[in-house]
């Protein structure tokens, strides 16, 4: 297995670059809010991630939601969007930004899983660093850590 790096572009990671299957990775919060960042971007496309991501947190009381947790949702025949919990609440406090680091991480490794089984390449915006308030320089190396250390190609994508 050899190790890629990671492919930056400009342009809209709801539009994404290549062929084969494709796994779009972004970070959710905790509290079952969607509609702000780069959510509104994936519902302007498509509306099963929302729905399902609601239905996740309506059931999670005896599902898996919670940080840390990932769930995939088909959108095309050979299109994913990972909803990846990594952000806890939704507004900065005193203890910090609302990333969650250790939770970005393991849903990194649930999606090298996925992407792994499914031959995926991963696309992404530059996640947990928007609204999440996290650091590219820390989310970084765990995508390389989880992904690209495993093969998987990944592309990020800024906009212009």
């Amino acid at each position: 297995m050899s190790m890629t790096e990671i492919v930056y572009r400009v342009g809209d990671a709801t539009g994404p670059d290549g062929s084969g299957s494709v796994i779009i990775a972004h970070v959710c919060n905790d509290l079952g809010r969607w509609g702000k960042g780069f959510v509104v971007a994936v519902s302007a496309r498509w509306p099963q991630p929302e729905r399902a991501y609601r239905e996740w947190y309506k059931q999670r009381e005896s599902s898996d939601f919670g940080l840390g947790a990932v769930q995939f949702v088909r959108v095309a025949p050979d299109v994913h969007v990972a909803n990846m919990i990594g952000q806890h609440g939704i507004r900065s406090s005193a203890a910090g930004p609302p990333i969650r680091y250790a939770a970005v991480d393991q849903a990194l490794e649930k999606l090298g899983d996925f992407a792994a089984a499914e031959n995926a390449s991963v696309h992404m915006p530059r996640i947990g660093c928007g609204l999440a308030g996290g650091s590219w320089a820390r989310v970084e190396p765990l995508i390389h850590a989880r992904l690209c250390s495993r093969g998987i190609g990944v592309l990020v994508y800024d906009l212009e």
